[in-house]
Formats: C-alpha cells, sequence, structure tokens
C-alpha cells in the first residue's frame, strides 16, 4: 500500500510540474514583413516552433532595421541573410555562420516591356539603359558582364525604387524581385513584363540564408538544428498547405501588404522554383552543399567582388540541412 501511494503521489507531482520552458529565439528579418517571409510566419502561427520547443519571436526589417547589427551583437539568435554578406563576415572576421539557405534561388531579375524585342536575356545587352540598384551594380551585373557579351557601364541608370521611368522608355531594363515589382508594374500599366531570372542564368546565389553566430553553432547545436527543422516545415505548410493564418501574422505586422500581393508572391516563388529546387529537390528546404558555394565564389573571385584567397567555406556549415525534413509535406 505504501509503494501503491508513493506511486500516486509521484505521479500527482508529476502532473503538477510545468512542462520545461520553450527556448526563447529572435529572428530578424531583412524587410518589411510578406510572402517571401512566409515560412517563418506559418512556423509561429500553427505551433510548429512551439512544437520544437522553440518560442520565437520574428523582428521584420525595414528600412530603419538594423537585425543583422543586432545579430553581430548577440542581441537576436537568428538573422536572413545573403551568401555575399555571408563571404563579407569572413572577409572581415566577424564570427557568423550560414545554416541553411531557405531560397535555392535568388529571386533578383531584370524585367523588359513584352514588345521591346528582347527575347533572351542576352539580348538585354541591346537596351540603352538599365536600372539597377548600386549593389547590384557592383555584384551581379559585373557577373553579366565578364559572362556576356554587349553589356558596359554606359547602360546603368540608378533605380530609384519608382518604376515610372522603366514605363516611360519602353527599351529600357529594369531590376526586380519576381516576387513583387512585376506585380507593381501589372497593377499600374496594365502588362505583365518579360521577366528574366538572374538564377535561370547561371548567377548561383543562394538566397533568403539563416544565418546565426559561430558560438551558438559551438556551444548549442540542438538550438539551431530544431529552429532549421522547424523553419523547413513551415516553408513547406507555407507553400503547400492552409496558410491563412502565417498571412494574418504577415499583415498585423506589416498593415500595407495585401492579400492580392501575398497570392501573386506566392504564386511565382512556386512557378520560379524559389524554394524547392537545386539542392532542396532531395535533401528538403534549406539544403545546401559545397559544390554550390564553392561555384558561386569562383565566380564571384574570377570579377574581383570577393578577394580569390578568400577562406569562403568559413561562411557555411552543413551540419543542420538536407535531411530530408519537411519533404513528406511537399505536393508534387
Amino acid at each position: 500500500m505504501l509503494k501503491s501511494l508513493a506511486a500516486a503521489l509521484s505521479l500527482a507531482c508529476a502532473a503538477a510540474a510545468p512542462a520545461a520552458a520553450a527556448d526563447a529565439v529572435t529572428f530578424g528579418t531583412n524587410w518589411l514583413a510578406q510572402a517571401e517571409h512566409g515560412g517563418y510566419y506559418q512556423a509561429l502561427a500553427d505551433g510548429t516552433y512551439e512544437k520544437y520547443g522553440l518560442d520565437v519571436t520574428i523582428r521584420q526589417g525595414g528600412p530603419q532595421a538594423a537585425n543583422r547589427n543586432l545579430l553581430i551583437a548577440g542581441q537576436i539568435q537568428f538573422y536572413m541573410g545573403g551568401t555575399l554578406g555571408s563571404f563579407d563576415a569572413v572577409s572581415q572576421g566577424i564570427p557568423l555562420v550560414t545554416v541553411a539557405a531557405i531560397f535555392q534561388k535568388d529571386p533578383q531579375g531584370l524585367m523588359a516591356h513584352p514588345d521591346a524585342g528582347y527575347e533572351t536575356f542576352a539580348d538585354l545587352a541591346k537596351a540603352p539603359t538599365i536600372f539597377m540598384g548600386k549593389e547590384g551594380f557592383t555584384t551581379y551585373f559585373s557577373w553579366m558582364k565578364a559572362n556576356y557579351q554587349g553589356f558596359s557601364d554606359a547602360q546603368f541608370k540608378p533605380y530609384q525604387f519608382n518604376p515610372g521611368p522603366f514605363l516611360a522608355d519602353k527599351q529600357s531594363v529594369q531590376q526586380g524581385y519576381v516576387t513583387s515589382e512585376p506585380f507593381e508594374i501589372e497593377k499600374q500599366a496594365g502588362f505583365a513584363p518579360t521577366i528574366f531570372l538572374l538564377a535561370d542564368q547561371g548567377y548561383s546565389t543562394y538566397s533568403t540564408t539563416i544565418e546565426t553566430q559561430a558560438a551558438l553553432v559551438a556551444e548549442n547545436p540542438d538550438l539551431v538544428q530544431r529552429f532549421v527543422d522547424a523553419t523547413a516545415i513551415g516553408w513547406a505548410n507555407y507553400l503547400h498547405g492552409d496558410n491563412a493564418a502565417a498571412n494574418a501574422l504577415i499583415k498585423a505586422d506589416n498593415p500595407e501588404m495585401t492579400d492580392e500581393q501575398l497570392a501573386y508572391s506566392l504564386a511565382k516563388m512556386k512557378e520560379f522554383g524559389i524554394v524547392e529546387t537545386g539542392d532542396a529537390a532531395e535533401g528538403g528546404i534549406g539544403c545546401m552543399s559545397d559544390a554550390r558555394y564553392k561555384d558561386f565564389f569562383d565566380k564571384m573571385a574570377a570579377v574581383d567582388v570577393v578577394p580569390k584567397d578568400l577562406d569562403y567555406t568559413k561562411a557555411y556549415t552543413l551540419q543542420f540541412t538536407c535531411k530530408k525534413v519537411g519533404l513528406d509535406l511537399r505536393k508534387s
């Protein structure tokens, strides 16, 4: 009887004991909330992060945000980065590491008027004007000039995030994310621009990566693994499941976001294979490879965007990805 009483008391105490506290994590995005961030919001909305023992706060980026600096300072745990940014961190001796690449393709592309006569990417070398930002001019345009005949600095005009000059000049070309700028063109001008995705022309960078501090990888790899896995599942569900709750959170963070824009961006991510092609096709969302990193590094080093002697392998680790997480949620 005493044993039975002791067992009963033990069970009662266990039932009364609080559940283990979830690990608090802050993830900083690189811009205002949008469909391109949908998988993170999905994992938050449907309880996936909670299931993985994570109490996640999404800190959206924007014009005045400094989320990457907060990561460097250790004030947030994860940041939505990019490959060139990770190479730059290595160059500067900043101990950041990319642990997953959510976008297999960079959504950056060049847009042209459908009746301008530019049938191929190489035809864009005939355009008198290409509107692009300074960052694009020093990175992907350097690669374009080295790999396609006819592109020259004379074509460059600064892009001021206003489609007006592009719309006024039917022979001009403009940079833009396939998930956003073409939508605005269609709304304002009533036509769908011709889109040339840089990734489909050989510009092989990963995009929308997950960066963290090297110290966190070394000291708490289980936390990193759980965040990467839960995010992959969130993205699979956002792409293929009911994403209404995630979109509601996106609109709460960014009230200017519309259902129409969200639907357009999601459709383009699927159409262009932004998330689930490349290494992710077999390894699962977020998958990366040494070969892909080497390919992009070699291309950037060849045009002096990054130092040729940079140890780019310090920019990333493959230990957390390519484990087929979430593949069962994919729909053909």
